[in-house]
Order: structure tokens, then sequence, then C-alpha cells
């Protein structure tokens, strides 16, 4: 008899790994996912559809709901998986899985537990990231290993790019891990928390730009949180002005001070960064030489 799964999933990394399951003949007996958000942009696929498509049955409620709990108990599952689900699943509802509880957490373990791992390593600078396999427990993200993929960060990537580079890992984790963990013969590595950090969510107005940091550590941020999330932000007398894409150069200048318009230039705490893509709130999004165009910019001051 196989063993019983049950599913908590959204986005990319849901969506895929839900595929994969099925794809391995998983005996899925149920799905939690998440109602969309209107004040989100949805760019990623639909765990709700796939689970249609293959008859099995979706609940967006909270998984850790008196109502849902019973469900859960009533199918007595082997197996909880958790893919980009976004509620913290509680204690009693990791014991119900009679062989475990486990997640896929979008970085390479211990490091970057917490929220949005992948935007925080892009805007942090690092190199390389991951997708995790590991037991859940009360704490998040921190119960035994079970096995991990690293990426690559390349210096021009943006989030979304090290992202669809992460959800490939996930994928790959699973397909050499569920096998295993059917067998009984899956690793379970101690995690060290001591080698590892801990990051919060982020929120649209962490995207401000701070102008006295270095151009480096500015064009991180951009390229962290520029589309499809809220993006990196300044002021331009007195408007809210997006920052999409940029790059950081050589040279000096007063922090937030438009240097040069051809090409656009701010000066930081440390060199300059040219802006190449940009968009005044409320208009639409240009190329800098278009916005110099448009706009009158050179000498002032972005706060």
């Amino acid at each position: 008899m196989k063993d019983k799964v049950v599913v908590c999933a959204y986005h990319n990394v849901g969506y895929r790994c839900l595929e994969e399951l099925i794809h391995q003949g998983a005996d899925i007996r149920l799905v939690f996912s998440h109602e969309d958000s209107a004040s989100e942009e949805i760019w990623f696929r639909s765990v709700r559809e796939l689970a249609a498509r293959h008859g099995i049955p979706c609940v967006t409620g909270n998984v850790n709901d008196a109502e849902n709990r019973e469900r859960i108990a009533e199918l007595a599952p082997d197996f909880l998986l958790s893919f980009y689900y976004r509620n913290m699943i509680s204690p009693e509802v990791l014991s119900l899985a009679r062989r475990g509880a486990l997640n896929l957490h979008g970085s390479y373990l211990p490091r970057y537990r917490g929220r949005v791992p992948v935007n925080w390593a892009v805007i942090n600078g690092e190199t390389s990231t991951g997708a995790t396999l590991h037991y859940m427990v009360e704490k998040p993200d921190a119960g035994e290993i079970v096995d991990q993929e690293a990426v690559e960060i390349a210096f021009e990537d943006t989030a979304f790019d090290v992202f669809n580079k992460v959800t490939d890992a996930a994928v790959t984790v699973l397909r050499r891990a569920w096998p295993q963990l059917v067998a009984g013969t899956a690793p379970r590595i101690p995690m060290d928390l001591k080698a590892g950090n801990y990051c919060g969510g982020r929120k649209p107005e962490d995207g401000r730009i701070d102008w006295s940091l270095s151009a480096r550590r500015i064009y991180d941020l951009v390229r962290g949180v520029t589309h499809p999330y809220p993006g990196a932000f300044t002021t331009l007398a007195g408007r809210k002005l997006l920052v999409w894409q940029a790059f950081p150069v050589e040279g000096a200048g007063e922090p937030g001070r438009v240097v040069s318009t051809c090409p656009l230039l701010v000066g930081t705490g440390e060199g300059l960064l040219e802006i190449r893509s940009l968009q005044l709130e409320g208009d639409t999004e240009l190329s800098a030489s278009a916005f110099v165009e448009k706009t009158s910019c050179n000498g002032e001051l972005l706060a």
C-alpha cells in the first residue's frame, strides 16, 4: 500500500513540486493552498488548478484551523509536505503525519532561514543559495536536513532569475529524495542553526533606497526587488520614483545627486549608480534616455 500524502503548496515551487510528486505516483489525498491576494501581482502558476486537473481535493483555508486538523487526522497521512505554503504549520498538525512532515525551503539551509530567502540573498549580494528539503519542527526552518541543492547567483541575476533557479533545484531535490523517504533510507542531517541566519518578511516600504550606501549595495537592492516584486524607490521633487534596473559604475558624487543624464548617473556613498529603467509613480516605466527627455532631473537630489 502506498504512503498517503497531504501537501501544503503555493507559488511556482508549490506547483512544480506537486507536479513532481504526481509524476512519481505519490498517493496525494489532499492539498492545502491559498486564495490569491488582490494586492499581489500573480505571475506564478496555480496549485489549485493543477490539483483540480488531477482530481485531488484542494482547500484554501488555513491548514491549522480545527476543521482542517480534523480532516487531516481522518486521512491519517504518512507524510505531510510543505512547498512554499505561507502559513506556519502548527505542531499539532505536524504530528498527524505518521512518517514525518517536511518542508522545501528556498535557500541552502541553515543560511537564510525565514521569509523571502531568495530576495534576501540577492539583496545581501550573495553569490549562491539553493533549495533544501528538511523535516519541520516547531521552530521555523530548523529541522533535520534530508537533501539540498546549491545554485549560483550571477552578478546580474535578479531575484526573479534566482527564484527560477531555486525552483528547478527544488524539483531536483524532491526527485532524488522522495523515493528515499518512501523507502525509509533518506538521511536526517542535524541542522547547525549557529552556522546560519534568520530573515523576516519584507514590505514594499523596505525597498526605499538609502543613497549613503555604496552603489553595489543599492544595485543589489534594485535587482533583489525588481519585477515582479514591488521595486526599489526614491523620491524626485516629492514624487515617488521607482528604479527597476540599474548598474554600479566607478566614479564619485554627492549621495542621491543626479550627476549626469547621459547616462543617468546618481551619486552614492561609494561609486555611482547608473539608472537604466525607472518610473514615476502613476506614470509608465521608461528607459533612462526616455525619462530624461520627458523629465528635468539633472542636478536634482533624490531622497
